[in-house]
């Protein structure tokens, strides 16, 4: 597998963007759906990766900048395809050594309170993520958990 910074354009891109879009609607309320769409992802503040394995697309994931030394994970993903092979860890190996590589001080990321995100919260808790409160412009959520990892 390898890890490529992405200007999501290609086909494939966009489809895994726009799954994950829609997956977060069904699972989360409106006020508590935080994903972002293509043209926030182009954002000068985000950084896009897609991971590859061979011609397939296997995840993606976002650093979005929040300030100098504070940056939030944004659009972790991976292909129904490419499940439980270890593509999410990877991704995420890579935005935080490219975070650290940045200066940043601390990495932080919102997701979901519900069952269904229960994987995505035991990945994070396994890369020493820990329970914050909100920050930047986050609010207390029910639907809502805050984590984040001093670098």
């Amino acid at each position: 597998m390898y890890i490529k910074i992405d200007d999501l354009t290609g086909h494939q891109v966009i489809s895994l963007v726009a799954e994950h879009v829609h997956s977060m609607t069904l699972m989360s309320p409106p006020e508590s759906t935080h994903a972002l769409g293509l043209e926030k992802l182009r954002g000068a503040e985000i950084t896009f990766w897609s991971a590859w394995d061979h011609d397939e697309l296997a995840g993606c994931g976002a650093l979005k900048e929040l300030d100098r030394r504070h940056g939030e994970i944004k659009s972790m993903r991976t292909s129904l395809s490419h499940l439980r092979k270890g593509v999410a860890k990877q991704i995420l190996q890579h935005i935080i050594e490219e975070a650290k590589e940045r200066g940043y001080e601390r990495l932080s990321l919102e997701t979901g309170s519900m069952a269904s995100f229960e994987p995505a919260r035991k990945l994070y808790e396994g890369f020493g993520f820990q329970y914050c409160e909100p920050f930047a412009d986050y609010v207390e959520d029910p639907n809502s958990v805050f984590m984040t990892k001093i670098l």
